[in-house]
């Protein structure tokens, strides 16, 4: 089959175009971000061009079977931005779709489309309230999803918890210098909460279920995250006791530290946003029942052993990154004033 795949630059469709290519498939990639095209495999076709131009789409998607549409502007972006990518780039990915005559497309929305609820698992067809301008974005996305299924179109859709894995950096590799650097790892609440993560290869293995399965299996709503995981005392003491650098977890209050997160994100001193210091003391899981029947999905990973994979490959290529130079989960963030925090703990 051929594949076309939105954000194809990006941390997950990095990873995407190994699957997809070593099991035989051909994969067209679309990113408005250049490529570093020797880290691809051979045969990969390349287009640098954006979502929003629906003629550019029409045209680039021609002879395509599915597409795996990953493209998104990330929460730290600008509201206007979020919403012209998200929402009006979908529509011209699914507009695109019905022209081409594509029957299948794969869509990445987000859990952050079920806000801070209060009860837990969270499954599908619980109620949707988007936190912030990203949250409410995919929820409108979403909706375009089920509207172009009465046109014909196989779209499933797709919910990932917070994904990590080789190559993801982002917040995560502030976590990651910390550890390395042996200092205590601040952490929201007693720690108590239980908060799901995702090995980017089970979410990607997910994906290509989802385009590869018989349509009435595919054309869902599907939760993706680790089967098995602990509290966020256990998983982030998992890591430090796997590093071995005196790094431990130390809880704080949430009443005193997230006004002063809020304060420091409105002041853009911080890289931490709303959505990650906002749910870190809360419950945050999902059903994945509904995804192991359905696509007969099984994943591998625990939290655990999710980043300790991600945390390996930090070592292995921190000689290689670069911070400051954007806001992706491909680009090491600026630290802001938490490098000066992280000075006394």
């Amino acid at each position: 089959m051929r594949f076309f795949v939105t954000g194809g630059a990006g941390f997950l469709g990095y990873h995407l175009v190994d699957k997809l290519a070593s099991s035989g498939h051909k994969v067209v990639l679309l990113d408005i971000a250049p490529f570093n095209k020797e880290e691809y495999p051979s045969g990969v076709e390349f287009l640098n061009g954006d979502v929003r131009d629906a003629s550019f789409l029409e045209k680039a998607m021609h002879g395509i079977d599915v597409v795996i549409h990953a493209a998104a502007a990330l929460p730290l972006w600008k509201s206007k931005d979020i919403f012209e990518i998200n929402v009006n780039g979908t529509e011209n990915v699914l507009l695109s779709a019905v022209k081409n005559k594509i029957a299948r497309v794969i869509f990445i929305s987000s859990t952050a489309v079920y806000g801070v609820p209060k009860k837990h698992p969270l499954y599908e067809d619980d109620m949707v309230v988007g936190v912030g301008p990203y949250g409410k974005s995919k929820i409108q996305a979403e909706a375009l999803l089920r509207s172009f299924r009465e046109k014909g179109i196989c779209a499933s859709i797709i919910r990932p918890k917070t994904f990590i894995g080789t190559g993801r950096l982002g917040v995560f590799q502030i976590l990651y210098d910390w550890v390395e650097s042996g200092k205590k790892i601040p952490i929201i609440g007693n720690g108590k909460n239980r908060y799901q993560l995702l090995e980017v290869s089970d979410l990607v293995e997910a994906i290509y279920l989802a385009s590869t399965v018989k349509p009435d299996c595919a054309n869902h709503t599907f939760n993706i995250g680790a089967e098995k995981f602990g509290t966020v005392l256990e998983d982030v003491g998992s890591l430090c006791d796997f590093a071995k650098t005196g790094s431990a977890v130390l809880k704080t209050p949430a009443w005193l530290v997230k006004p002063l997160l809020m304060l420091l994100e409105a002041c853009k001193l911080s890289p931490l946003y709303k959505w990650v210091y906002g749910t870190a003391d809360t419950d945050s899981f999902v059903s994945i029942d509904k995804t192991k029947e359905l696509l007969k999905w099984a994943p591998k990973y625990s939290n655990s052993d999710a980043l300790i994979r991600s945390y390996k490959w930090y070592l292995e290529h921190k000689g290689e990154i670069v911070a400051g130079t954007g806001i992706t989960h491909r680009i090491a963030w600026n630290q802001g004033i938490l490098r000066f925090f992280k000075k006394f703990l």
